[in-house]
């Protein structure tokens, strides 16, 4: 399944790229995130609880950023499971500035398994850019309150 998503701060790229790599913003802006402790330069063990829809559960797993190219792009891979089912992504987070404002793009390849895989893409790829969308939000407000 491939989900694109995309959303705009109105800052310039530079702070949008800090804050998207500052691994306390990440732990308070995950959706559900329980634990999310960094275990290498760039990997990090997460677990996150999430009950929207159909997707019910705990998951742990990886999350691993590499291909960064300050302050234009990186690659996230996620490797996930809980009762639910497994969930692996393969995105790319694209940072375009454009007239002081920045927008932040993301293009994942996702594959589920057991449960998740049962509900079907349409309403799986409607939760993850819920998801994604609830993450966004999160971050732009934890940006405001560092301002």
């Amino acid at each position: 399944m491939h989900i694109h998503y995309q959303h705009e701060f109105p800052l310039q790229r530079e702070q949008v790229w800090d804050h998207l790599q500052n691994e306390d913003v990440l732990r308070k802006s995950l959706p559900g995130c329980r634990k999310f402790e960094r275990v290498s330069e760039d990997t990090y063990d997460a677990e996150l609880g999430l009950n929207i829809g159909p997707v019910k559960g705990t998951f742990t797993g990886q999350v691993r950023l590499s291909d960064q190219t300050r302050p234009e792009s990186y690659r996230l891979v996620l490797k996930g499971k809980g009762k639910p089912g497994e969930l692996n992504a393969d995105a790319r987070i694209t940072l375009e500035e454009n007239s002081g404002e920045t927008v932040v793009s993301c293009a994942a390849d996702v594959q589920v398994t057991g449960v998740l895989a049962s509900v079907g893409q349409r309403v799986m790829g409607s939760v993850a850019k819920l998801i994604l969308g609830q993450f966004f939000k999160a971050v732009a407000s934890q940006i405001r309150q560092s301002a």
